[in-house]
């Protein structure tokens, strides 16, 4: 039996068949071949044609299909998207315009004056974040700048739904979804009141909910022939990818953290209560596996400046022709601490978990007579797992105790130096798995299809590929120290 998971991310979409029994990938594929194009007619903006996802999807959906020997008995489809998108469509489930992706900070203000006309305590107690720029913010900006396409809209939808429309000509979407939106209250246990009232947004734009887990809808004969699938195929799970991400690390119960760090690092703690941040540095949402009667958040660090500050080194710091492999030995010449250079890594846009404050890339404590290149890589490495830390001390003050961190072997994780400072900064031990979002999707969907009977059953064949333990905490906390001052 077989499960076909799909990441729908604003770079490329990835499609991955995944073995029910046996957890292996049997074949992983993905378009564009390069970094699939943003828009950005203006600064500050951000969108993506849908119809090139579904492109996307096409493309990759033929590759892995041909890279697996066009495999029979595909039981469920699953679903990874990236998370904030707006996308409005007509009756006909056609978009009316470019999505305006998770990037795009348009709709900055929009959601500054709903938080303060609902109030900050009423916003913050019941949909758990500030309105900000998410998803019910990007519609209130269109409903405001293109009245015809919020007129002709039929149905606002998440990225994720979407493509899940496509498949099933059934607009829906689920709590989770919502929750990311800003468009559910965690009190009343529905959409929320006050965010739709406060952006002067029409209630029945929101499409039904289904759960995230469980019979979404079916494979369209005519999707089907477009996709070389098998007509009625179910799709069984959706959801954004960091929750996804954090399935796919079998991070599903409280006190259990999933952590990436791409270009931009993110640290996704589980919670079995309802918390908040009260200066909202971070974001929490519905997790997978909530429901309202057993209530399973999400709490969302992300820092924008993690793995891109690495990419910049690389690129104009370290010699000529260097891999990230090699970059890393050169970086672990130098001692823990890097003897005093701290880096901050916020170069790429405001940090939300800085109150949205713009703090840029700044070097501190060259030596010109000590230092060298060496101690900038590590120093840069050590800045970024410092940045983890204190954000993961913001999770901590809404009662998220640490102590372990699942990762798949991917991006920074790659490296021992990063890896090991992470450990001994946090005092957590962090646990490397093999997969991603497109396989987790896939291990999803087969939740979702009853395939299998719990979570425990979906992920016992997960495989684990390294363990990181703490070792000199109190050197790297005396240079987490020393990083702080400069912060």
């Amino acid at each position: 039996m077989i499960l076909l998971g799909y990441d729908i991310g604003s770079s490329s979409v990835k499609a991955s068949l995944v073995d029910a029994h046996s957890g292996a990938c049997l074949a992983s594929a993905f378009a564009p071949g390069q970094e699939a194009p943003i828009l950005a007619l203006r600064s500050g903006w951000a969108e993506q044609d849908p119809r090139n996802w579904w492109r996307y999807l096409r493309e990759a959906t033929a590759r892995v299909l041909e890279e697996a020997g066009h495999p029979a008995g595909i039981a469920a489809i699953g679903i990874s998207y990236q998370m904030h998108g707006l996308v409005c469509v007509d009756r006909g489930l056609e978009p009316l315009r470019p999505a305006i992706i998770w990037c795009d900070s348009r709709a900055v203000s929009y959601g500054q004056k709903a938080f303060e006309a609902i109030g900050a305590e009423r916003c913050l107690s019941r949909v758990l974040n500030s309105p900000g720029n998410f998803t019910a913010a990007k519609l209130a900006w269109v409903r405001e700048n293109e009245p015809e396409v919020y007129r002709r809209t039929h149905r606002v939808l998440l990225p994720g739904d979407w493509v899940a429309a496509r498949m099933t000509g059934e607009a829906r979407t689920t709590v989770s979804g919502l929750s990311e939106g800003i468009l559910w209250d965690f009190s009343a246990k529905a959409p929320s009141q006050d965010v739709l009232s406060a952006l002067d947004l029409d209630p029945a734009l929101l499409p039904p909910l289904v759960p995230t887990f469980g019979e979404q809808g079916r494979l369209l004969p005519a999707v089907a022939a477009e996709l070389g699938l098998p007509a009625g195929i179910p799709v069984t799970y959706r959801a954004g990818d960091q929750p996804n991400n954090a399935l796919s690390l079998n991070v599903l119960r409280p006190g259990e953290v999933a952590a990436t760090a791409g270009t931009s690092g993110v640290v996704y703690g589980v919670s079995g209560r309802v918390a908040y941040d009260p200066q909202s540095r971070v974001n929490t949402f519905a997790h997978v596996n909530y429901t309202p009667d057993d209530p399973r958040l999400g709490i969302l660090l992300c820092i924008n400046g993690a793995g891109i500050l690495n990419a910049w080194m690389r690129r104009n710091v370290a010699p000529a022709g260097l891999d990230y492999a090699a970059l890393n030995d050169l970086a672990a010449q130098v001692p823990a601490g890097s003897d005093g250079v701290c880096i901050l890594p916020f170069g790429n846009g405001a940090e939300r978990m800085l109150g949205n404050r713009q703090a840029g890339c700044s070097i501190h404590g060259v030596d010109f007579n000590r230092h060298d290149r060496r101690h900038l890589l590590r120093a840069a490495q050590e800045g970024i797992a410092f940045s983890f830390r204190y954000g993961m001390d913001i999770m901590a003050e809404m009662g998220m105790q640490v102590g372990r961190i699942h990762a798949g072997r991917a991006n920074l994780f790659l490296s021992p130096l990063f890896r090991q400072t992470l450990a001994d900064v946090t005092g957590a031990t962090i646990e490397l798995f093999d997969t991603d979002g497109a396989a987790g999707a896939a291990r999803g969907a087969g939740i979702g299809a009853g395939i299998y009977s719990s979570s425990q059953e979906a992920f016992a064949t997960l495989r684990r590929l390294d363990e990181i333990v703490p070792g000199d905490s109190e050197t790297a906390g005396e240079a987490y120290q020393n990083w702080l001052q400069y912060l």
